[in-house]
């Protein structure tokens, strides 16, 4: 995990230390519990406004991926309900999160996190807005065109499958034995590729390509022994 000023400009020593501290206790819990596997690090850029975008299957989602990328830290938006929870708002400021108002605009948020990629920052999105009820992946909202128009940050693809299954939506606890996860991080698409493209091709490339990245995570996850109950179908067609 690096934690130079690289990973995330501008935050302070202490700051990227205890990013570093739960990311490395997080990455331990998922290898030893779900046996986690990560393919593509090597794709993830060590430095610029980087716009991290996935899929989203379990509240696990933003460990997941912040676990999977060793040498960025993350910024990312949480519900903000979750910052009324005394002592969790806390732990979650700590590690770069900001509320979002969710099922209505936030524009505070999002200039917010435009301010994070001008600063050199990655930050995560989950463009669907909401975890899946079914496990497929499901088309993606505007709001992230919007964040990549106005800040032109290069674009991370990833895909994360399993977690759908060992938390799922409706559960109130997260399974703990027999379930595998994993992360496929693509190769960055720099902003002048989508936007030349114009908002809805370029939304649906970018739901193409999490999709691909996400099937074949699943057959590798599958081939590897796991079982995925979760269909490996999206609502988004792959070309």
């Amino acid at each position: 995990m690096n934690i130079t000023d690289r990973a995330n400009p501008g935050a302070s020593l202490g700051n990227r230390l205890w990013y570093h501290l739960c990311c490395t206790l997080c990455r331990t819990f998922l290898t030893l519990v779900y046996g986690v596997r990560i393919w593509g690090g090597r794709n993830v850029p060590d430095s610029g406004p980087l716009l991290v975008i996935s899929n989203h299957q379990s509240h696990y989602d933003p460990v997941l991926v912040g676990a999977a990328l060793t040498n960025r830290h993350l910024n990312f938006m949480a519900r903000s309900g979750l910052f009324n929870v005394p002592g969790f708002e806390k732990l979650i400021r700590s590690l770069n999160a900001h509320p979002i108002r969710q099922g209505e605009p936030d524009t505070a948020a999002i200039r917010l996190l435009i301010e994070q990629l001008k600063l050199g920052r990655a930050v995560l999105v989950f463009p669907e807005g909401s975890r899946t009820p079914d496990g497929a992946m499901h088309p993606f909202k505007r709001g992230v065109w919007l964040l990549l128009n106005r800040s032109k940050a290069t674009i991370l693809p990833v895909a994360i499958d399993g977690v759908y299954d060992a938390f799922p939506r409706k559960a109130a606890f997260p399974k703990l034995v027999g379930q595998r996860v994993g992360v496929n991080i693509g190769e960055p698409i720099p902003a002048a590729t989508l936007l030349a493209m114009g908002e809805d091709k370029g939304l649906r490339l970018l739901e193409r390509t999490i999709e691909t990245l996400r099937v074949d995570l699943a057959d590798r996850l599958t081939s590897g022994g796991a079982t995925l109950t979760s269909e490996p179908f999206s609502a988004v067609v792959v070309d």
